[in-house]
């Protein structure tokens, strides 16, 4: 099973500031699209539907950090399959004396075998240089928790990226969805739920019949919230109300004035 999952991070390209005279040196900097916290991470172990409670999952948790902390305390090396931890001491040892001033205890991490099997399994894409590149990294049925671009009716859908925020006057701003006869539909402002530079949550309109639709995200969000960008940009993305046929969908970037790759695919 852990074979079949896949991975995506995408990067941006920037200077690489060891070179600074070799301008078309650069190096890829992964793009963050979040943090995940004690609350992120028990949430999401909920959501995977284990059947458990979520005070039985903390307690889990809590049993697995305390017991952690009582072997590593105790000179016992950790191996959780994501990491490898063990125990080392710093400083200088003074007249066999122990000088919490000079000596401190330092826990030491390694990759691994999980995590370098994960590795292994995650695409890396390359989407433009830091901090210009408007895309959508991830989409996710909320109801359902698919991430193949299938969308439930009435329920809703979350994109995960960089310079999502619907913000704007432009006529052309908003969130659009195109089915494959064409027909339009503009999911108002009353169905968005989460509307940040990097997720972008809204409810799917209820009264959409099945089918392939293409999604599209305009805004003028520049990346500062004090100022606009004069022409709108877009971001599209196939998706599927019902059932995403094998394979996923496939969607594209849009920046000022031109179409780009999606990064996905």
């Amino acid at each position: 099973m852990a074979n079949e999952i896949k991975y995506q991070i995408n990067g941006q390209l920037a200077d690489n500031t060891v070179t600074v005279d070799n301008k078309e040196d650069v190096i890829l900097v992964p793009v963050s699209i979040g943090n995940a916290d004690e609350n992120r991470i028990i949430a999401e172990l909920k959501a995977e539907d284990s059947g458990l409670r979520e005070e039985t999952i903390r307690h889990v948790f809590d049993l697995q950090k305390r017991v952690i902390k009582r072997l590593l305390m105790t000179g016992v090396s950790v191996n959780t399959g994501l990491y490898y931890a063990s125990v080392s001491f710093r400083g200088i040892i003074e007249n066999s004396t122990w000088n919490p001033a000079k000596n401190s205890i330092v826990v030491n991490f390694n990759v691994g075998a999980d995590l370098r099997e994960a590795i292994k399994q995650t695409t890396v894409g390359i989407i433009g240089e830091k901090g210009s590149a408007m895309y959508i990294g991830s989409v996710q049925d909320t109801s359902t928790r698919a991430l193949d671009a299938s969308a439930t009716a009435g329920r809703a859908f979350t994109l995960t990226g960089s310079k999502l925020k619907v913000v704007g006057t432009a006529p052309s701003v908003g969130i659009l969805l195109t089915s494959s006869k064409g027909t339009e539909t503009k999911v108002t402002e009353d169905l968005w739920v989460t509307n940040d530079p990097s997720k972008l949550t809204f409810i799917i309109p209820a009264d959409l019949a099945d089918g392939t639709y293409e999604l599209q995200v305009t805004t003028q969000f520049s990346g500062n919230s004090k100022t606009l960008l004069k022409t709108p940009r877009s971001v599209m993305k196939t998706i599927y109300i019902g059932t995403a046929p094998s394979g996923g969908g496939s969607g594209s970037g849009s920046g000022e004035g031109g179409l780009e790759e999606d990064p996905l695919g």
